[in-house]
């Protein structure tokens, strides 16, 4: 993943994130209905380990996106974050990503990478930005999706569309270069004030999966 790093860094330097207009479109950091008010329709999935695994041939299939919408709340060392898991839009991408957490797969884990006004970046189990679960997948676009704002959560690759892993981002500000170009899985619904106070000595504390029935 340590491409990834020189390509977004790159980026970054030559479109600059002043003066990027967003798409006028549902914000990242608002969300559909407050997340609170949602709890008694949710329920818990069950973690598939008791301990960390972190490595793996491919991924179980264990959420059904026809059925669930799904979200993931993540404990930091900064406080909560809730994202709302964009099964629709990348049903492979949210069901690796759901996986991983039933197996603890991120706790622990350090926001290695933190770029003030572009990214927060985790995933990595080795912290230096080139690890990854054991697996690798393809790229998910939906084109009715941008990072037209902070919040949104794509997945981290190299080069190769299909180097989709473990490691994901939060943008920390509007990304609109980056879209088309990773995957965007999900969007803060709550805690986008913890993700904005990210450092790269901050951790992931734990990551529950909650899941409710589509009407």
């Amino acid at each position: 993943m340590r491409a990834l790093f020189l390509a977004l860094a790159a980026a970054s330097l030559a479109l600059g994130l002043a003066g990027c207009k967003p798409k006028k479109t549902e914000s990242a950091a608002t969300p559909t209905a407050a997340v609170a008010q949602k709890a008694g329709e949710m329920e818990t999935m069950d973690y598939l380990s008791d301990t960390p695994v972190r490595s793996f041939e491919k991924p179980e299939v264990v959420i059904d996106h026809k059925k669930y919408d799904y979200y993931a709340e993540i404990e930091t060392s900064k406080g909560k974050i809730v994202i709302d898991l964009l099964e629709d839009s990348a049903p492979n991408t949210v069901n690796s990503f759901v996986f991983l957490a039933l197996h603890h797969y991120f706790d622990g884990l350090k926001w290695h990478r933190v770029v003030p006004g572009f990214v927060a970046q985790t995933g990595d189990p080795t912290g230096t930005g080139a690890g990854g679960p054991g697996y690798q997948f393809g790229l998910e676009i939906d084109p009715n999706l941008s990072y037209d704002a902070a919040g949104w959560v794509g997945m981290a690759r190299t080069a190769d569309p299909n180097s989709n892993g473990s490691q994901f981002f939060i943008t920390l500000a509007p990304t609109p270069h980056l879209t088309g170009q990773y995957t965007i899985f999900g969007k803060v619904v709550e805690g986008m004030d913890v993700v904005q106070q990210l450092t790269q000595q901050d951790t992931i504390k734990t990551v529950r999966i909650l899941r409710k029935p589509k009407s």
